[in-house]
């Protein structure tokens, strides 16, 4: 058993060396963002009087998220700053990735525990495959950061459900993408309350502190951002327009939104797109709670349930959404973690198409992008960034299939939904051959 840690451990150091090395041989700045925007928005706040011309107000301090908007919730600010506990000595960019090794090291740790369990090891051999095929994008990005807090969060989600809660707010607090996985633990465990006092005292206490330094019109600023933004072109809805504008069909074209930092697309009917999506990705994640809601209630298993539940919200933000980056991908990875720990067998496929969309993911950014960036993209890359897309979308329905036909065992009764939801018994029912 020590052995297979050791083995485990040594594979860990090698990964995070060999992506982070990658980082600076691959081409198109994969790497861009922490040296293009973390390194600024972060020098602003803690040394702001020395470079001015970093700050994007007149005064010399600016704290994002606070003294003005913000695309990140406010605690992404926190891995920024911390970073600079090592920039001293090897720089920022270097810093960052060591910053998120460290995190990832935590949590594989905890998640690999005694190297005795098969279900544990194997999930760990698939985040370091993971890890290495989405290559620099999963390391150079804040989204890297919120994977190992959404993996703690998500394992200790059954024994632990207040502190799993903490953990996962605070990674809501910092890319909201973890929502998922935390409202998939509240419809799969019986412990609820503790999950929204977790989330309230992470909230008030972000809330608090932000409105008191002067931030109360910016501390959902985040949120009215994403929503009016236009179409992402790594989208998967943008597909469309991407071939459109490949083959120079009037009217649709790539181009770069300087206001959010990211290539866009645009075609016929483009708006009524950008109005469409986002109401209909909360309905359909909305519809998939309730089914999940629904089959728990039932009398299914949290074995069968949340992991799949906790990956079809999080493949539906991600397909279904207007604004798409290739660090996103990187959110399928504690749902297969949790999936391959807790039924490895009903898992394997899941692991093996997650890691074919990783790789693809890394073949288009940062390897072809340069292909996409054009006003008219070439060909070939944009069918590899359908195809990856398309594989998304395969992934989102096959995971709300298996919610669909997780077993239940009882027929609740209408009188018992109060106790159900307060998770103080369970549900008193009859036998059913479903």
């Amino acid at each position: 058993m020590v052995r297979r840690v050791v083995v485990l451990l040594l594979a860990f150091v090698a990964v995070h060396v060999t992506v982070g090395i990658l980082g600076y041989q691959q081409p198109n700045e994969p790497m861009g963002d922490v040296y293009l925007v973390y390194e600024p928005w972060s020098r602003c706040a803690l040394f702001g009087g020395i470079d001015v011309s970093s700050c994007t107000r007149s005064d010399a301090w600016a704290w994002p998220g606070i003294t003005e908007k913000w695309i990140y919730p406010q605690l992404a600010f926190l891995p920024m700053t911390f970073a600079w506990v090592f920039a001293w000595a090897v720089g920022y960019t270097p810093a960052w990735a060591i910053t998120v090794s460290l995190f990832n090291l935590v949590a594989f740790v905890v998640l690999v525990g005694s190297g005795r369990s098969r279900g544990r090891v194997l999930a760990a051999w698939f985040w370091l495959a993971a890890i290495l095929l989405i290559g620099p994008v999963g390391l150079y990005r804040i989204d890297g950061i919120t994977v190992p807090i959404a993996i703690l969060g998500a394992l200790w989600l059954v024994r632990r459900p207040f502190v799993a809660s903490v953990l996962l707010s605070v990674a809501i607090w910092m890319k909201v993408w973890p929502a998922a996985i935390l409202a998939a633990g509240f419809v799969a465990i019986r412990r609820r309350l503790a999950l929204v006092w977790g989330a309230v005292a992470v909230s008030l206490a972000t809330i608090i502190p932000v409105v008191a330094l002067g931030g109360a019109p910016y501390v959902f600023g985040f949120v009215g951002d994403q929503t009016s933004r236009g179409i992402q072109m790594e989208a998967p809805v943008g597909g469309l327009y991407m071939f459109l504008a490949a083959f120079y069909v009037p009217g649709s074209e790539v181009y770069y939104d300087g206001g959010v930092l990211t290539f866009q697309v645009t075609g016929p009917g483009a708006d009524v797109v950008i109005a469409a999506m986002t109401p209909i990705m909360l309905l359909v994640m909305l519809a998939v709670l309730i089914v999940g809601a629904r089959k728990m209630w039932l009398g299914a298993t949290f074995l069968r349930v949340f992991p799949p539940l906790a990956l079809a919200l999080v493949t539906a933000f991600i397909a279904l959404n207007k604004v798409g980056s290739p660090q996103y991908y990187v959110w399928l990875f504690p749902p297969v973690v949790i999936g391959l720990l807790l039924d490895r067998r009903r898992w394997y496929g899941f692991g093996a198409l997650t890691l074919a969309i990783a790789g693809v993911t890394q073949w288009v950014y940062p390897l072809v992008y340069d292909g996409l960036m054009a006003t008219h993209p070439a060909p070939f890359p944009v069918f590899l960034l359908e195809l990856r897309n398309l594989l998304g979308l395969v992934l989102m329905v096959w995971a709300i299939v298996r919610v669909l036909r997780a077993p239940t065992h009882r027929v609740a009764r209408p009188a018992d939904l109060r106790e159900w939801v307060l998770g103080r018994r369970s549900v008193p029912a009859r036998q059913t051959t479903t």
